[in-house]
């Protein structure tokens, strides 16, 4: 394994213990399923995580029971890490569910969910994985980089396998997840949702040539957006092109962020797969829409939310291949560390055309301008609201 490992896995241990005597205000009472005795893991527990609070919109859906064929002798348990409540993270929970249901069934085994979201607090986060290693489960998910990180710290003096999800960069320096993309190595693989900025900075000069001057909207804390960010530095170097970094860390600080960039009279901004901002983005969606200024994120759910353009991957399709791994692991006996890394293509671009049309900018025409010049792959249109289910009546 990587060298600052040990430091990561001193450090999850810190924040754990630091965590113990106020425990009972971070986390509820656990999930009171009593799951059948798993033939993989036959000490394996009902799981202690606890459903967190949020201020956002509805979490995301918790099974109940078993998922897949409920009468096996055979069922796995899952301990399920999400960092945050977010549209695109929370469809990847959604479709890893789904996923497998439909793959227990096909295989006839159960699986036994315990699922939390710590809200990207670190400490209660920590405390999360350190009740799933408690309970000895199957099989650890982290979803999102600075989950599947404690994870793996936490996980390095076990034989629980940690499959993540959505991690941007799991070779970056500051993550090292995996020693490479093809075989990761250590007991961790998983897929990611890899960002390329080049192609969405391609984007914002197809729509306006004479752009001039770029912000950066993110949380410099978010690992998810060091690469992306330089790599649009970069690109933007290359051009000549000016540009203006804003950062936040809360809501507040997004907020003033946001305002900054529009005092700094950027044409447009650009904004990683950065879960800060993503949790603070109905907040300050507005702020670029009454500017006049266009706003071009890594995720669709941004554009969810307000954005005028998210680029990236299908995060349903992540879920389900995030789930296929699952199964790779547990069912058929795959070393995790022999398994590569999935990644994806990125050439979908969603666009919300409430505020496309309050940008004075016609979806259509821009739809055929991204397609007639291979910027992309699809081009889909989407309307603002707080969750992807709201879509769907």
């Amino acid at each position: 394994m990587k060298k600052n490992n040990k430091m990561k896995k001193i450090l999850t241990l810190a924040l754990s213990l630091a965590m113990t005597l106020s425990l009972c205000a971070c986390t509820g009472a656990g999930n009171s399923t009593t799951p059948k005795p798993s033939t993989a893991n036959p000490s394996a527990g009902s799981g202690s995580g606890s459903q967190s609070q949020s201020d956002n919109s509805a979490q995301p859906p918790v099974s109940s029971g078993l998922l897949g064929d409920a009468g096996s002798d055979t069922v796995y348990s899952i301990g399920i890490c999400n960092y945050v409540n977010d549209a695109s993270l929370n469809q990847i929970y959604e479709n890893i569910q789904t996923r497998l249901d439909e793959l227990g069934k096909e295989k006839g085994v159960a699986f036994k969910i315990d699922y939390d979201n710590p809200e990207a607090d670190s400490a209660v986060m920590n405390q999360i994985i350190s009740n799933f290693k408690a309970d000895k489960v199957d099989l650890m998910v982290g979803i999102a980089t600075p989950v599947a990180v404690a994870m793996q710290a936490a996980t390095e003096d076990t034989d629980i396998p940690v499959v993540f999800s959505a991690v941007s960069d799991p070779m970056a320096e500051n993550v090292a997840l995996v020693d490479s993309l093809e075989i990761p190595g250590g007991n961790i693989t998983g897929t990611s949702d890899y960002l390329d900025t080049n192609s969405i900075m391609n984007l914002i000069f197809a729509v306006n040539p004479d752009v001039k001057k770029i912000g950066f909207l993110y949380d410099v804390g978010q690992d998810s957006s060091a690469t992306p960010i330089a790599h649009a530095k970069e690109y933007l170097d290359a051009k000549g092109i000016a540009y203006v970094e804003r950062t936040g860390t809360n809501a507040a600080e997004v907020a003033q962020a946001a305002q900054a960039l529009v005092a700094d009279g950027v044409d447009a901004v650009f904004t990683p797969t950065d879960n800060t901002i993503m949790k603070s983005y109905l907040g300050v969606y507005e702020t670029f829409v009454d500017a006049g200024i266009p706003h071009y994120t890594g995720a669709d759910s941004f554009a969810l939310n307000g954005a005028f353009l998210g680029y990236g991957v299908d995060y349903a399709n992540l879920g389900r291949e995030t789930a296929d791994m699952i199964a790779e692991i547990l069912i058929d006996g795959k070393d995790p560390g022999t398994l590569a890394v999935k990644t994806f293509d990125n050439g979908t671009a969603t666009i919300n055309t409430e505020t496309c049309a309050a940008l004075n900018l016609n979806y259509d025409e821009i739809a055929q301008l991204f397609t007639s010049r291979n910027l992309c792959t699809k081009v889909q249109p989407i309307t603002t609201a707080e969750e992807f289910g709201d879509l769907n009546g």
